[in-house]
């Protein structure tokens, strides 16, 4: 149940977020285009939206593995040497995680010591770039959720989407969809009307 409310909540703040991008960006347009003044702060905005996006998305894409990965080789191995290379792939990820988020902790700490506000608002820049330490944060959890699952054998590996496999599906349902009007003439003909 806990865990339904956290996706819940994740899925949420990802919606939200893509709609303000979205709704932004179109006032934006209408504005500039529509009645030749623009939003001053919009630009800048929606790139941090975007940011925020992006790396709070990166977690929730390990999550549900939502990224898209090349591991054909991989699966070519035994299972415990499968393993093995998912578990030397996921200490490679924390890894270079921890790198960004030493970086971006460096780089928040001297923003804040600094005082630099955003170039369009009176926000100090600390506050909307801390989605660097945030984004990493939840990136290493992620990570060391999988990691667990693996070692535990809960999970063999990272769970790309497999974009060939669901290509293949559509090519059946496809080809099954038509199958069934080749059977039955009534669907792929329309009757025709008669003359009067």
């Amino acid at each position: 149940m806990v865990r339904n409310l956290v996706t819940k909540l994740e899925e949420g703040f990802l919606s939200v977020l893509l709609v303000s991008m979205t709704l932004l960006v179109f006032a934006e347009v209408v504005a500039r285009f529509g009645f030749n003044a623009g939003i001053h702060w919009a630009q800048e905005v929606t790139l941090l939206l975007a940011a925020w996006f992006v790396l709070f998305g990166a977690s929730y894409g390990v999550k549900v593995g939502a990224h898209i990965g090349v591991d054909v080789f991989v699966k070519l191995f035994p299972h415990n040497t499968h393993r093995m290379i998912t578990l030397i792939a996921i200490g490679l990820c924390l890894v270079y995680c921890g790198l960004f988020l030493y970086g971006s902790w460096i780089y928040l700490s001297k923003m804040k010591m600094i005082g630099i506000e955003l170039e369009d608002l009176p926000v100090p820049k600390w506050i909307p770039m801390s989605i660097l330490v945030i984004g990493f944060v939840l990136l290493i959890i992620r990570f060391l959720e999988l990691g667990w699952k693996v070692v535990t054998d809960q999970a063999e590996g990272f769970h790309f989407a497999d974009e060939a496999e669901e290509s293949m599906e559509i090519a059946k349902e496809l080809q099954e969809t038509a199958l069934r009007t080749d059977d039955d003439p009534s669907k792929s003909n329309p009757p025709k009307q008669e003359d009067k």
